[in-house]
């Protein structure tokens, strides 16, 4: 088979980028039999780290489809047409698309794959789009993907119910490829991670919090800082951690609103927005966080679970969508809506040891499920069955 991949998300930084780049880095690995072509716009081809031995065809484009298709940008007519030329002069069996994010129409006669990792846009759209038109561009988009697809791919079995559900697309059309931590995470040895809390201005004997991921309003980041200006009062040295790149996130941001709420509850002496960090800096921060805490309304997938859980660090985290059918018993949960709840599990696991280190071993077990050699031959599959419907 020939299979066209759109790999326009592959130097996005969130999750959806690295679910590009995993997950095409290990087909490569793993299937020598089919043949792949990657479709990218000319921005992406010259700043990724696309592997060389890859067949790669660049389209004229005029911006980056990590910026077009931001929460603020639209992509071209232009730039869409030159992506489906690209595609309709080349002859394929299959095309895959890793994220919705980057769908264009395609015009020629192929098979088409396409991932929506999840439904936080139809579930949450006002912590999603800053305004009514980018929401209805991004309606429009998803309808034509959904019509044009033969198969919907998504992350997890939460995902695909809320597919099925919201977009009555029949599940029998919906396959989930599960996703998988980096090779970077991973227990470390203490002395590994000691510079880690200078580097941001941290002392030694801190204990930390640790938040990984988007700074938007449905990660719920508001209700955490709230929680925590209550929890430092009972745990002298405990700091929180914002670990995620508020600075040049192309999703709608929830910065300016959780960088004032700390000052006005006087707690920016024990906060820190770390930015982005590069894998082997963040490997570090799970390994010298007391807990991790993930308080979504709502989650696809949650990769930084599963990075968490390598790196053996306890979890503390959203009862609502996939996290606890991603996390196990590997973790405690709580109602993201319900400050009080949220407030009482991290109090008790802060002050429970025993209960870290059984959190802490369970999560080492259970992220071994995860793996991208696992995730790709699922997706060879899905390929392989196009072709015989």
């Amino acid at each position: 088979m020939r299979i066209g991949v759109d790999v326009s998300c592959w130097s996005n930084l969130r999750g959806f980028g690295r679910f590009t780049r995993e997950l095409l880095t290990a087909i490569l690995q793993n299937d020598k039999k089919n043949q792949y072509l990657f479709f990218a716009d000319q921005q992406t081809v010259r700043q990724s780290t696309i592997p060389p031995d890859a067949t790669i065809i660049p389209a004229e484009t005029s911006v980056a489809v990590t910026a077009a298709a931001s929460a603020s940008g639209r992509r071209s007519i232009k730039d869409l047409w030159s992506m489906n030329r690209a595609v309709a002069k080349t002859s394929l069996d299959v095309f895959f698309f890793p994220a919705i994010y980057s769908y264009f129409p395609i015009s020629n006669r192929v098979k088409i794959a396409v991932t929506i990792h999840d439904m936080t846009p139809a579930a949450f759209s006002s912590s999603v789009f800053p305004n009514k038109k980018l929401e209805l561009f991004w309606n429009l988009k998803e309808r034509a993907a959904l019509w044009q697809a033969d198969r919907i791919v998504t992350v997890s079995n939460y995902s695909k119910d809320q597919i099925a559900n919201l977009r009555k697309v029949p599940k029998a059309k919906i396959d989930v490829i599960s996703e998988a931590g980096g090779k970077e995470f991973r227990k470390l040895p203490h002395q590994e991670t000691a510079g880690i809390r200078s580097r941001f201005g941290l002392q030694q004997d801190d204990r930390l919090l640790l938040y990984v991921g988007g700074i938007s309003p449905h990660k719920n980041l508001r209700s955490l800082v709230k929680v925590f200006c209550r929890l430092k009062e009972a745990n002298p040295g405990l700091k929180l951690l914002l670990a995620g790149d508020y600075e040049k996130d192309s999703f709608f941001s929830d910065f300016q609103e959780i960088n004032e709420l700390a000052k006005n509850l006087r707690i920016m002496d024990h906060i820190v927005f770390t930015g982005y960090v590069t894998d082997a800096e963040l490997a570090r921060l799970y390994n010298a966080a007391a807990l991790f805490v993930f308080p979504s309304f709502q989650e696809g997938f949650g990769l930084p679970a599963v990075e968490a859980m390598a790196c053996g660090t306890p979890i503390a985290a959203s009862s609502a969508g996939s996290l606890p059918e991603i996390i196990g018993d590997a973790g405690e949960f709580y109602d993201p809506r319900k400050s009080e709840e949220m407030f009482q599990t991290i109090s008790r696991l802060l002050q429970d040891e025993a209960l870290l280190r059984k959190l802490s071993e369970r999560g080492l077990e259970r992220a071994k499920q995860f793996d991208w050699n696992l995730a790709a031959q699922q997706a060879i599959k899905i390929f392989e069955k196009m072709m015989e419907n």
